[in-house]
């Protein structure tokens, strides 16, 4: 019989207690996320017609980003990227929005997408999202 040896480990115990709390953190901002897709597609009605694209494009961006908050809630530790692409675009549109000052959007979008930078990064402590880069040294497959 040939034991493949090319699968990640998994392991059979329970989820610790930082585990689960990194996950129901990183499961807060989806839902959160699937909250503004949902404010998205009602502004999208109401919108001018030449803002109409740009809208629709921020508002559809909300579900790639619920997409990336499922798949770190799956398997935080196998995600190579995800995080990063999350902080990258949470931290850059915080700034941007601090710095735009005085306008209504930034100053609706900043306290929040400061607060998924805090989660997302709370949950990437607490659920070791840096094991992602970790590299596994494959055996050869043995035979039993």
């Amino acid at each position: 019989m040939t034991r493949r040896t090319d699968v990640p480990k998994t392991t059979d115990k329970p989820m610790s207690p930082a585990d689960r709390i990194g996950r129901g953190l990183l499961a807060l901002c989806g839902i959160a996320t699937l909250g503004a897709f949902a404010n998205g597609i009602s502004i999208m009605t109401t919108v001018a017609p030449e803002r109409l694209m740009s809208e629709a494009w921020r508002t559809f961006a909300y579900l790639v980003f619920v997409g990336l908050f499922a798949m770190l809630v799956v398997a935080p530790r196998t995600q190579r990227g995800a995080w990063e692409l999350v902080f990258a675009h949470k931290i850059a549109i915080t700034v941007f929005a601090i710095a735009a000052g005085d306008t209504p959007d930034a100053k609706a979008t900043w306290p929040i997408d400061l607060a998924l930078v805090l989660a997302t990064a709370t949950a990437y402590l607490l659920c070791r999202g840096w094991h992602g880069w970790r590299s596994t040294t494959l055996a050869p497959a043995t035979h039993s």
